[in-house]
C-alpha cells in the first residue's frame, strides 16, 4: 500500500540502467586489474620475489587514503548538489596516477602513487554511487543490484585481457586499463544529465517519522545491520581479492597470473545472470534482504571447502562457490544500501561511511594474513573467514524476517 502523499518516482528506462551499469563497471576496471594482478606483479618485478609484506603496505595505505577520500568527496558532492563534474574530474585524475604507477622505481614510490591514485579513484567512485540513489527508485533497487554485478565481472575480464599472453605488452597494460575505464564511464556522463529524480533527492519526512523506516526496522538499526553484514563478508572477500594469486601459487608453485585472472573472470561473469534473477525476484516479492542472507551462507560454505581442500581442483571448486556468492551478495547489497539510508541530502557522505566496509578490511586483512599464513597456513585464515560469513548470514536472516515489503511505497 502506498502510504506517501507524493507520487512514486518514475522508473528509469533500460538504456540508462545499461549505461549506468557500464559506468559503474568502469570503476571496477580502474582498480580490479591493478590490485589483483598488476600491482603484485609490479612489486615482484621490483623486489625480485613475491613480497607479501610490500603488497600489504601498499594495500594498507591505499585503503586509508580511499576511506578518507570517499567520505570527503561524497560530502562535497552532496553540498554541491551535482555528481557528474566530480565523476569526470576523478576519471581524469585517477587515470593520470594509474599511468605513473607503471614508472615507479621502488616500493615506497609505489605506495605513494597508489595513495594518490586512490584519491582520484574515489573522486570518481563516491559521487558515481550516490548518483544511483538520485536516479533509481526503490522499485528498481533489486534490478540495479543485478546490473552492478557487471562491475566485478568486467573488472576481472579486464585483468584477463591485459595479462593474456602476448596480447598486451607489459608496458602497455596500464594505458589499456585507463582507456577501458574512459570508454565505459563517459557514455553515462554524456547522456545521463536529465535522469535524476527530484523525489529521490529531497529529505523524506515520512521515512524519518515512521519508526519502522523503509526496511521494517528503525532506520538507524537497519543501517547498522546492513553495515555490519557487509563488513563481515568484505573481510573474507578482501582477503581473497588481494592474495588470490599468492594462495594459488602456494598450492601450485609457478601458477600463472593469467590463469588466476581467468578463474576470477569466469566466476564473476557467471554471477551476473544470477544477480539479475535474484534482484528482479526481490523487487517483485518485496524481499530485499533474504537473497543477501542466503549468499552470505554460501560464502561460508565455499570458504570451508577451501580450508579443507586436499588438491588444487578442490580448492578452485571452493573458491568458485565462495567468489560467486560474494559477488552476488556485494552487488545486491550495494543497491539495497541506498534503500535504508535515512537522509537523501547526505547520501554521498553516508555512502562514504558505508565504503568503510570495503576499505577497513583492506587495512586489516593484509597484516592479519602476514601474521597467520606463515605459521598456520591459509586454511586457518579461511576458517576465520567462514565464521565471519556465517555471522553475516545470521544477522541478515533475523533482519529479513521483519523486513516486510519496503518497496511498497513506490512499487
Amino acid at each position: 500500500m502506498n502510504t506517501s502523499a507524493q507520487p512514486a518516482p518514475e522508473r528509469q528506462p533500460g538504456w540508462f540502467l545499461a549505461l549506468y551499469a557500464l559506468a559503474a563497471a568502469g570503476g571496477a576496471v580502474a582498480y580490479v586489474p591493478l590490485l589483483t594482478v598488476l600491482l603484485p606483479e609490479r612489486i615482484a618485478s621490483l623486489q625480485g620475489r613475491e613480497d607479501i609484506a610490500a603488497l600489504a603496505q601498499a594495500s594498507f595505505w591505499g585503503a586509508v587514503t580511499a576511506s578518507l577520500a570517499n567520505i570527503a568527496v561524497g560530502a562535497l558532492s552532496d553540498a554541491s548538489r551535482v555528481r557528474r563534474p566530480w565523476i569526470l574530474a576523478g576519471l581524469l585524475i585517477s587515470n593520470f596516477w594509474l599511468l605513473q604507477i607503471g614508472a615507479a622505481h621502488s616500493v615506497s614510490e609505489i605506495v605513494l602513487l597508489v595513495m594518490l591514485w586512490q584519491v582520484g579513484l574515489n573522486l570518481m567512485l563516491a559521487p558515481l554511487m550516490a548518483w544511483a540513489g538520485d536516479c533509481f527508485p526503490d522499485s528498481q533497487k533489486g534490478v540495479l543490484g543485478g546490473a552492478l554485478a557487471l562491475s566485478p565481472a568486467l573488472g576481472a575480464l579486464a585483468g584477463s585481457l591485459v595479462t593474456f599472453g602476448g596480447l598486451v605488452a607489459p608496458d602497455m597494460r596500464l594505458p589499456v586499463v585507463a582507456g577501458l575505464v574512459t570508454a565505459l564511464v563517459l557514455p553515462a556522463m554524456l547522456l545521463g544529465g536529465r535522469q535524476e529524480r527530484s523525489g529521490l533527492m529531497q529529505p523524506d519526512s515520512q521515512k524519518q517519522a515512521d519508526p519502522r523506516g523503509q526496511a521494517g526496522a528503525r532506520p538507524d538499526h537497519a543501517v547498522r545491520r546492513m553495515w555490519a553484514a557487509r563488513f563481515l563478508v568484505q573481510v573474507a572477500e578482501g582477503g581473497m581479492f588481494a592474495f588470490l594469486l599468492f594462495w594459488l601459487r602456494s598450492l601450485a608453485p609457478g601458477y600463472p597470473e593469467n590463469s588466476a585472472a581467468n578463474i576470477f573472470s569466469l566466476v564473476l561473469v557467471g554471477a551476473v545472470p544470477l544477480s539479475f534473477v535474484l534482484g528482479r525476484w526481490s523487487d517483485r516479492h518485496g524481499r530485499p534482504i533474504l537473497p543477501l542472507a542466503g549468499c552470505a551462507l554460501l560464502c561460508a560454505l565455499g570458504m570451508l571447502v577451501m580450508a579443507a581442500a586436499a588438491s588444487l581442483s578442490q580448492a578452485i571448486a571452493g573458491y568458485v562457490l565462495f567468489a560467486m556468492a560474494a559477488a552476488i551478495f556485494l552487488s545486491l547489497h550495494a543497491s539495497q544500501t541506498l534503500r535504508v539510508l535515512p537522509a537523501p541530502q547526505h547520501r554521498g557522505r553516508d555512502l562514504g561511511l558505508f565504503n568503510l566496509t570495503n576499505t577497513l578490511p583492506a587495512m586489516v586483512m593484509p597484516w592479519l594474513t602476514v601474521k597467520l599464513v606463515p605459521g598456520l597456513g591459509y586454511s586457518a585464515l579461511f576458517v576465520l573467514f567462514a565464521s565471519l560469513s556465517l555471522a553475516s548470514a545470521a544477522l541478515l536472516a533475523s533482519f529479513a524476517r521483519g523486513a516486510g515489503n519496503p518497496s511498497a511505497r513506490d512499487a
